[in-house]
């Protein structure tokens, strides 16, 4: 049996999109970056630096072989700590190709949308990510994917559905 791609070769392999949602106020709030803003080193975060980060690299990567990288942003209002953080450094996303928006939580409550966060990889994959209460990756296992036609078509409309409300980035302004 083949083993399944890394989750940066889903990346590698997407021919025409990657589409992710997120619908948490808080993620990983032990994550050094976090914790460094949070104490105010607000300009030398690595999420920001397009020459070492990782992450910026692939975006790069992917999207400068045309490959269409959206996420959005389901937040309460007024936000949390955490989301100010990831509004911050959603300048290194912009910059490597991604697209960002962001929709008020009061304006998606009439959409239907899964339990977990995910990326939707070409319209045909799903992979959820899994997090405790607190924001930190599950230790029961982080990821669970997903081929499913029914879970596919949720996700997919789920996250057209926010994409067409939501705020693009440089528009939105934290309450």
């Amino acid at each position: 049996m083949a083993e399944e791609p890394t989750f940066d070769e889903l990346f590698r392999l997407a021919k025409r999109s990657a589409v992710h949602l997120e619908m948490r106020d808080g993620y990983m709030q032990s994550d050094p970056e976090y914790v460094a803003w949070r104490e105010g080193a607000r300009e030398k975060s690595r999420y920001l630096d397009q020459e070492t980060s990782s992450w910026l690299a692939l975006m790069r990567e992917i999207t400068g072989r045309g490959v269409v990288v959206r996420r959005s942003r389901i937040v309460s209002e007024p936000v949390t700590d955490y989301i100010r953080f990831e509004h911050h450094v959603t300048a290194g996303n912009i910059e490597a190709g991604e697209q960002v928006r962001w929709l008020p939580r009061r304006r998606a409550s009439d959409l239907a949308l899964p339990g977990n966060d995910f990326w939707l990889f070409d319209d045909s994959l799903v992979v959820f990510l899994h997090f405790t209460g607190d924001g930190e990756l599950s230790p029961e296992g982080d990821e669970e994917r997903t081929s499913d036609e029914a879970v596919v078509r949720l996700c997919a409309e789920a996250f057209e559905a926010v994409w067409e409300r939501a705020v693009p980035h440089d528009e939105y302004r934290l309450s």
